[in-house]
């Protein structure tokens, strides 16, 4: 059943957490310096014993085991610790930031999926064609770009040049939106405007992929023959396209999709950077140079918890279009 599915996937998801803390923890404190070198460097703090005092407050003084232990226990807790850049805890800081990056991510997943599959489709429908030509340099170009320049290229053309879109943030400063339904439609088309140039840039560079990884399946898929028979009962080129081979090549693509959900927000931060997204790449940048840990280690938890809950959905996706799936489930 599904239900028993989606046990085993969180049951499974506990040990790999309590992984990625430990290991992240003890990465970032390998690192040399800590929040109170950065307060001292910036004079921020000159009193010796305040500086010691802090140290204890925050449990500096503990051996790193113990620091550990006591971080494990937090996030058990759902505490995430304090922030002491923000001055607030490391949970409210995320939840500020966190939808501006989610709404970048499955933004971008959604574009990259819809162009990926539609190229890769047409590519090998037209296979050793102008077409497939065409898809094919395509993929190789937005692949080789890297994110940052493909950015400042579309900022460059779409908002430098031809000024239809923002150059950066994510709504207009000093907008007077109204109030109403009204007010909050062109609220929501204002930050769809600043969306556009930053998803297409994030979602591009997966798009080559897609549409490499869904030509050859859709190739592969071709030469069955479950496809012959459909062919053989009379069935319309379009019909047996969509209808048979493009589910059952789908099915590489969405495996491909679980995997790179996690280097989706690692790509999120670089564009964020580009296009001044107010999201957690920013949030994250700041903490990393202000050793801001609980920050850190907070953003990389919740990344973590994200990308399993994501493989999650794209298991019970997956389940849903291969039936096989559903019979080894139950």
């Amino acid at each position: 059943m599904i239900l028993r599915l989606i046990a085993r996937r969180l049951l499974q998801a506990i040990p790999l957490l309590l992984g990625v803390i430990v290991l992240n923890f003890f990465l970032i404190h390998s690192v040399p310096g800590s929040f109170l070198d950065v307060m001292t460097a910036d004079q921020q703090v000159t009193d010796p014993a305040l500086i010691e005092h802090l140290r204890v407050l925050y449990g500096m003084d503990q051996p790193l085991w113990q620091q550990l232990l006591h971080y494990i226990g937090s996030v058990a807790r759902l505490d995430l610790g304090y922030s002491y850049r923000h001055n607030e805890p490391v949970f409210d800081v995320i939840l500020e930031h966190l939808p501006a990056t989610l709404l970048l991510m499955l933004s971008s997943l959604a574009i990259a999926v819809l162009v990926g599959v539609t190229a890769g489709v047409i590519a090998a429908v037209k296979v050793n064609t102008w077409w497939d030509t065409l898809v094919s340099a395509a993929a190789v170009l937005c692949f080789a770009a890297p994110s940052f320049w493909l950015g400042i290229m579309l900022i460059i053309l779409f908002s430098v040049r031809l000024d239809w879109l923002p150059v950066g943030g994510m709504t207009t400063i000093g907008a007077d939106y109204g109030g109403g339904l009204a007010g909050q439609w062109h609220a929501a088309l204002d930050v769809a405007r600043h969306l556009v140039l930053p998803a297409v840039t994030l979602g591009l560079f997966y798009a080559a992929t897609y549409a490499r990884v869904m030509r050859a399946s859709m190739l592969e898929v071709s030469r069955l023959d479950f496809v012959r028979t459909a062919y053989a009962k009379g069935l319309t080129r379009l019909r047996v396209v969509l209808a048979h081979m493009v589910r059952n090549a789908l099915l590489p693509v969405l495996t491909l999709l679980g995997v790179q959900l996690g280097a989706v927000l690692g790509g999120s931060i670089v564009v964020e950077a580009v296009f001044s997204w107010p999201g957690i790449g920013g949030v994250l940048f700041d903490s990393v140079m202000s050793r801001n840990y609980p920050v850190v280690l907070g953003i990389l938890v919740l990344s973590s918890l994200l990308v399993v809950l994501a493989n999650l959905a794209v298991d019970l996706l997956y389940a849903r279009v291969d039936p096989r799936i559903r019979t080894e489930a139950s």
